[in-house]
């Protein structure tokens, strides 16, 4: 148990409750459980991990989906563990605060960069390392956004570990000034651990709150809203790029790093 890639395969089975072959060559990450049970009953297949730290559940098409829990540290585990299988492509469907007035609630968001404010990912490369996702991932996204007709942004989106900071009005100040247009807690390690452990990766996120007013701050009830409204949408819109990108076969990941 001295190399990485006996201790990720080992730990993936632990922490997911599936085998590591029975994996699919495409992952879909979420924090979310409802997204892995929505999964689940749309192709009717088992849900693993249930009572553990993670769960998961993978079709008959290839395609596997995965609550990894939240915050930053999470999003890095689960990357490390997933490079035992060297998947060909994870889409991370995650929320995000809205921090323009032109990122309201159900938008989404298909970040070029996040900023690394996180810290886990300093672990990995220095800060002068971009937090960037894979081009082609994005690509085939955004062609089904705008196939769909659905209005969507691109742009630069903030991560940190905290999860309570909407009452800090000097960060409040620091994120007008880096000009991001939405945050969260884990794109940015996503990218970065992606980068380290040569996986194609992408991020979609659905604006969940508008936290820099205080009427926008997220509510229980308004979050309740939010999966009524838009995540049916969020999820079928991964389930059909990373689909998609399987049955195509275009190759997306960088010939060299």
């Amino acid at each position: 148990m001295d190399k990485k890639e006996t201790i990720a395969i080992e730990w993936l089975n632990r922490y997911t409750g599936t085998e590591p072959k029975d994996y699919g060559e495409w992952i879909l990450l979420t924090n979310f459980q409802n997204y892995v049970e929505k999964f689940s009953e749309k192709f009717n297949c088992e849900i693993k991990g249930s009572g553990g730290p993670m769960t998961s559940s993978t079709n008959d098409d290839g395609l596997s989906i995965i609550n990894f829990g939240i915050g930053s540290s999470n999003a890095a585990t689960i990357m490390d563990l997933l490079s035992a299988i060297s998947p060909k492509g994870v889409l991370f469907l995650g929320k995000c605060g809205g921090l323009k007035k032109t990122t309201d609630i159900g938008h989404f968001i298909l970040p070029t960069a996040a900023i690394r404010g996180e810290g886990t990912s300093d672990d990995y490369f220095p800060k002068e390392v971009p937090a960037m996702p894979s081009f082609k991932l994005h690509k085939y996204v955004s062609a089904i956004l705008v196939e769909k007709n659905i209005d969507y942004r691109t742009g630069v989106v903030y991560s940190t570990n905290r999860r309570v900071w909407e009452h800090d009005k000097d960060f409040k100040k620091y994120l007008k000034k880096v000009r991001a247009m939405g945050i969260d807690m884990e794109t940015a390690t996503f990218f970065i651990t992606g980068f380290a452990n040569q996986i194609s990766r992408g991020a979609l996120l659905l604006v969940s709150d508008t936290p820099m007013i205080p009427d926008g701050v997220k509510t229980e009830e308004m979050d309740k809203e939010v999966t009524r409204k838009y995540v049916d949408l969020h999820l079928e819109l991964g389930i059909e790029a990373m689909t998609r990108i399987g049955h195509e076969g275009e190759k997306i990941k960088h010939f060299k790093y």
